[in-house]
């Protein structure tokens, strides 16, 4: 028991003293750590630093960008189930788009100094413009007919159309001198990551408002709410066209691909507005049903032919989201005034049901009466 204690004394000692080489040694890594940093030039330590920053910075900056957004499309969607009467509540939706995606972009632009950034917020105050001309028209159309507008208001709805076609065309032009301008001398793309996703983020945006709008629109003949629908998504492809172009140039390296494609998206947003300037002249020009619901109404008087009746003098219009019919009808000369009113109003309220808010006129004239058939002409 006595050796073994002494063996163990023994080698205390060595234990002892390796612990504080040890010690020693740790302490020797640290100064050695320390004077490295001191003596480290301090503009190397000064990048070192920056580099963490900025990488630091620009991840905030995205989440709080993301952030933001969710919370602005949160809102959306609330204005969105807010219950309103009018057609002015899609209205006010499309205007508090254009305003979260102006934010957006602008919010990025700051963040950025992204030129690139600045334009397409710019270009967004033009959707602004474009839903409050569409809120100004929407409100005239809804008014009622009164002694200086007796057939109504609707045709106001035209000139918001073509007023929203006009300024994408305009926005068609821009995107196609930019583009242009682009080809001839290309540029490096700036700020990818933040660029995209404010692009994706207004786009998941526009595209949203922009289905609402159009199948409101289609729901209530709106042509007002279909315009600006258009020109939202007209958007939409603006900036599917630059996530392409920044992707295919990624990609490859060609810096050409960015302004081609923002050519084709050109192209595609022209032919857009120029089919809602035509829409809109149409019905300033008062033409006629489209074809499908100008058969419905064939369809519904040439059941009355089995009664003895005949028509012609058959017009139609629109005016806004109203249908008007007008229509002369012959019957048997020996027919009372009565049994005639009572055969007109059914014809009438037949039509109305083959195609809601639409306002049908019939003139009476006997069959066989030869002067019936002399005023078919629109100057009679």
């Amino acid at each position: 028991m006595v050796n073994t204690r002494a063996a163990s004394n023994r080698l205390q000692p060595s234990e002892s003293g390796a612990s504080e080489r040890a010690g020693g040694k740790e302490e020797d890594d640290e100064a050695t750590s320390s004077l490295r940093t001191r003596t480290m030039r301090p503009d190397a330590r000064g990048e070192a630093g920056e580099r963490g920053c900025i990488g630091k910075t620009e991840s905030h900056k995205g989440r709080l960008l993301i952030e933001f957004s969710m919370v602005m499309t949160r809102s959306l969607f609330c204005l969105h189930n807010v219950k309103m009467t009018s057609l002015k509540r899609y209205a006010w939706l499309s205007i508090a788009t254009a305003s979260v995606t102006i934010v957006l972009k602008g919010l990025a632009w700051w963040m950025t100094d992204s030129v690139g950034l600045l334009s397409d917020a710019l270009e967004s105050t033009v959707n602004l413009a474009g839903a409050i001309m569409a809120l100004a028209m929407i409100s005239i159309a809804e008014l009622p007919a009164d002694d200086h507008h007796t057939y109504g208001h609707g045709k106001a709805e035209y000139f918001s159309a073509g007023f929203e076609g006009l300024l994408i065309l305009l926005a068609a032009i821009g995107i196609g001198v930019t583009a242009i301008s682009r080809l001839l001398d290309p540029q490096p793309l700036e700020h990818v990551g933040i660029g995209l996703t404010v692009s994706v983020v207004a786009s998941l945006v526009n595209l949203f408002t922009a289905r609402v709008l159009l199948v409101a629109g289609k729901k209530n003949r709106s042509l007002t709410l279909e315009a600006d629908a258009h020109h939202l998504m007209t958007d939409v492809w603006t900036s599917v066209g630059v996530i392409l172009g920044v992707g295919a140039v990624a990609l490859s390296g060609y810096q050409w691909l960015d302004p081609v494609l923002a050519l084709l998206v050109a192209a595609n947003i022209v032919w857009t507005g120029w089919k809602l300037l035509y829409r809109s002249m149409q019905g300033l020009m008062d033409v006629a049903l489209p074809p499908a619901e100008h058969a419905l109404v064939v369809g519904v008087l040439d059941t009355y032919r089995e009664q003895g009746i005949d028509y012609h003098a058959l017009r139609t219009r629109e005016s806004g989201a109203r249908r008007f019919v007008e229509v002369h009808i012959l019957m048997p000369g020996e027919w009372s005034i009565q049994k005639g009113h009572e055969l007109v109003e059914q014809l009438e309220g037949d039509i109305r049901q083959a195609l809601p808010q639409t306002s049908v006129l019939t003139h009476l004239e006997p069959l066989d009466d030869p002067a019936s058939q002399d005023d078919i002409a629109l100057d009679r």
